[in-house]
């Protein structure tokens, strides 16, 4: 099984060296929720035009900073998290994409018949040795991709019984797609978001996407070993950033139909707030209900004049020019 494993990574490395990455979409190997994956293309529309790396402290699935380097609009990108087996996992996305995608397969296979109590059987061991592949293989199975820690710091997430996770084949080629892409051109760390903006230069962009109020609190927070998100702390390092000039972009908060999540930035800060569209809410569609979800995203005053985005394919312009601002102003009043 080893020797077809590894002929099957050969050839799709070979798929990957003929094709150069050209493919319309960029790769996204981690099912992550609050992913900007849906909207990155119109996200990375609004960078500047001489950025030459993003700084993304909030990385998560990496979405955006991945999009940014697909298109070329960045040739860096440092990309942290406060999560330290998320930033484990996307080192061994880099690094050693093979030995990842074996294990998942072998992982993937295993569960057959008794996916339930397999799953129960991987998360207890994530929870004694985090191993990159143990957390890929909960992250695809688990309940809307919704990473959840109890207040010891232990993965506590219920699998979604209806789905299996990706099929190994498809999980290879998105691990190998995103080592091509990523490697020596982003830097992963495990960091608390305030570090991370210490790296920001005079050529970068800055892109942060924080959690939602809420949701990073309470008896079964999401970010790891009950860290906390002090939102306040927050408003302060932002209104900072704003003031020194570096190209910043922000997603904050945003609403689905008449639930809203998170408040609106407080207009003191100094940045401009346009909605972007999302699309329809898979938690509507599956209620049986038609309700589309509009993102806020917020811009530094740098961008607001010769933006320019990546050189898209077709079908990526037209998805970028449907996301004009259906709203613009300067945020909530403080």
């Amino acid at each position: 099984m080893q020797a077809m494993l590894l002929n099957r990574t050969t050839e799709m490395e070979l798929h990957l060296s003929e094709s150069k990455l050209s493919g319309p979409r960029p790769p996204h190997p981690i099912p992550y929720q609050g992913s900007k994956r849906a909207l990155a293309a119109k996200i990375i529309a609004h960078f500047p035009a001489n950025a030459t790396r993003v700084v993304e402290p909030f990385g998560g699935s990496a979405a955006v900073s991945i999009a940014a380097l697909h298109f070329g609009l960045v040739k860096k990108a440092i990309i942290g998290d406060s999560n330290q087996a998320l930033i484990d996992l996307w080192r061994e996305i880099i690094y050693r994409p093979e030995l990842l995608a074996n294990n998942y397969e072998r992982l993937w296979c295993s569960q057959a018949g008794r996916e339930r109590s397999f799953y129960d059987e991987v998360r207890a061991q994530f929870n004694r040795s985090p191993r990159p592949d143990l957390f890929l293989y909960l992250l695809a199975r688990c309940v809307k991709a919704s990473i959840r820690y109890n207040p010891k710091g232990e993965f506590n997430q219920s699998p979604d019984n209806r789905r299996k996770g990706a099929k190994p084949d498809a999980m290879r080629l998105r691990i190998l797609s995103a080592s091509h892409l990523l490697k020596g051109k982003a830097e992963f760390v495990c960091f608390d978001y305030r570090y991370t903006l210490d790296a920001a230069g005079d050529s970068d962009v800055v892109y942060l996407d924080p959690p939602y109020l809420g949701v990073c609190t309470g008896r079964d927070g999401r970010y790891y070993g009950g860290k906390s998100f002090e939102h306040q702390t927050f408003l302060d390092v932002i209104r900072g950033l704003a003031e020194s000039g570096t190209p910043l972009l922000l997603s904050y908060d945003g609403r689905s139909g008449e639930k809203s999540f998170g408040e609106p930035l407080p207009s003191a800060i100094g940045l401009s707030r346009i909605e972007l569209n999302a699309g329809r809410s898979s938690q509507g569609t599956l209620l049986g209900r038609s309700v589309e979800t509009i993102e806020s995203l917020y811009l530094s005053p740098e961008l607001l004049s010769g933006r320019q985005g990546p050189a898209l394919s077709h079908g990526d312009r037209d998805q970028r020019d449907s996301a004009r601002p259906v709203h613009q102003d300067r945020g909530a009043q403080p």
